[in-house]
């Protein structure tokens, strides 16, 4: 699995002009699953993400977990995230979790981070988004289970 986590003010998700979900102060994930991802790299990616201290303490060093400042979440699935653009000019997708299968994975990641995090929002699985946020920083962060 991978990960890009962005720390925001506030972010939203849009599909055809509707907002389907939208959050505050905390962090964007945007997973990425591929053909060999199981829950338990979810867990420990999930696990990784709410423990990261990215928030900044009252003397501006970045100390604070989401948990420490309440944050929100906002999880997109983001299948490009395993494109590869060794050959050619176009990007493979082949090394990208089956839609199926990826979809199963996201409902998984998702419903873990509900038990930990406040308030968790999310885009739709295989739709086009018109995703919006503010980048808090900039702070983002680039995840992969295979070097966690």
């Amino acid at each position: 699995m991978r990960a890009v986590v962005q720390r925001v003010t506030s972010a939203q998700v849009d599909i055809d002009g509707e907002t389907v979900g939208s959050i505050g102060r905390g962090i964007v994930i945007l997973l990425g699953i591929g053909h060999e991802d199981t829950e338990d790299q979810a867990e420990r990616l999930w696990s990784k993400i709410g423990r990261l201290r990215i928030f900044e303490d009252e003397s501006g060093k970045t100390n604070l977990s989401l948990a420490d400042v309440g944050g929100e979440v906002l999880v997109v699935s983001q299948f490009t995230l395993f494109a590869s653009c060794k050959r050619g000019n176009r990007p493979s997708f082949t090394d990208a979790g089956s839609p199926d299968d990826a979809k199963l994975l996201y409902e998984w990641f998702v419903e873990r981070a509900r038990r930990d995090a406040r308030h968790v929002e999310t885009g739709r699985f295989g739709a086009y988004m018109d995703v919006s946020l503010v980048n808090d920083g900039p702070f983002t962060l680039w995840l992969d289970t295979v070097e966690l």
